[in-house]
């Protein structure tokens, strides 16, 4: 065994969701920042509360002795050209180049349905195989741009995206090259209808970034009988933090450790902080994946 090489972060939508503003829109960022650190956390994803000038980030997560670990950035590589792209990321990818992030997490927003009321199963689909080969290349060229600022793409397959179920997965890897990495999902991987550690396991050389969240599979199998948009179902609790659901974190991370995994963990679950504390789901997820790559620690060192 290779041994896990990670950091344990967390995405700030425990306390406040970018796609439902209304939900923790009340909590401070200060609240997310401190109570992170003192449950255990060593650093932050970027959130709609954080500052977006470097030096201001910067010591914004310093206060706190947090690190930067990535951020999303809504792309749309699926309708612009690759300069368009290219001119568009510049202060994002600034930001995370200058604050030390190594990922860059990229979601395709263009004809997405994830922010709004429509039904999941009305998302955007490639239906040609030339249109997903195009779209592959729109990625390695704008994959590789970003290396240039030492930033690496983490592609986020995002339920109502273009990229959503398994078989997406496999043929954006077999359209893109290396300088594209995916990002990891098991939440949204199993809300798709995979198999999280079979596609993990597959996937596991391109995986350059992870989200850990888990799921309650009786809401989600609402979610899809009653046709529900992805923001109902994130409401209703279909997402949960690692731990608290379904998902199989040790073998997920097992996985990642025989292949040398080295990067970040983070926790990410979308919910309502009014039915979920902020605080509790957040501990109880970090308890769980530090349990489970202490015990890794553990067996390897034996």
């Amino acid at each position: 065994m290779s041994g896990l090489r990670v950091r344990i972060g967390i995405n700030p939508i425990s306390w406040s969701n970018d796609d439902l503003p209304s939900l923790g829109g009340e909590i401070p960022l200060e609240t997310a920042l401190s109570e992170g650190r003192a449950i255990g956390y060593e650093g932050f994803e970027l959130g709609n509360k954080f500052p977006r000038e470097p030096r201001a980030l910067a010591e914004t997560l310093g206060r706190h002795g947090l690190a930067l670990v990535s951020g999303w950035y809504s792309g749309r590589l699926a309708r612009r050209t690759v300069a368009e792209e290219i001119a568009a990321v510049e202060p994002h990818l600034d930001l995370l180049a200058k604050c030390g992030a190594k990922a860059m997490v990229y979601g395709e927003v263009a004809d997405s349905i994830q922010g709004t009321s429509a039904p999941l199963y009305q998302r955007p689909r490639f239906f040609r195989d030339g249109e997903w080969r195009e779209y592959g290349r729109r990625l390695d060229e704008f994959g590789a741009h970003l290396l240039t600022r030492g930033v690496r793409l983490a592609y986020h397959h995002h339920m109502g995206a273009y990229v959503e179920t398994p078989q997406d997965v496999d043929t954006l890897m077999s359209v893109t090259g290396p300088d594209v990495g995916l990002l990891f999902d098991s939440g949204h991987m199993a809300f798709g209808g995979g198999d999280p550690v079979a596609m993990l396991r597959k996937h596991v050389a391109r995986v350059c970034h992870v989200h850990c969240k888990d799921v309650r599979p009786f809401v989600v199998k609402l979610a899809r009988n009653r046709n529900w948009s992805f923001l109902q179902a994130v409401i209703n609790g279909a997402f949960t933090v690692p731990g608290d659901g379904v998902v199989d974190f040790p073998a997920l991370l097992a996985i990642l450790a025989q292949h040398g995994y080295a990067g970040w963990l983070v926790v990410e679950a979308e919910q309502d902080p009014a039915v979920a504390p902020s605080y509790a789901y957040a501990e109880k997820g970090y308890r769980h994946l530090r349990g489970i790559v202490d015990g890794l620690a553990a067996r390897s060192a034996a």
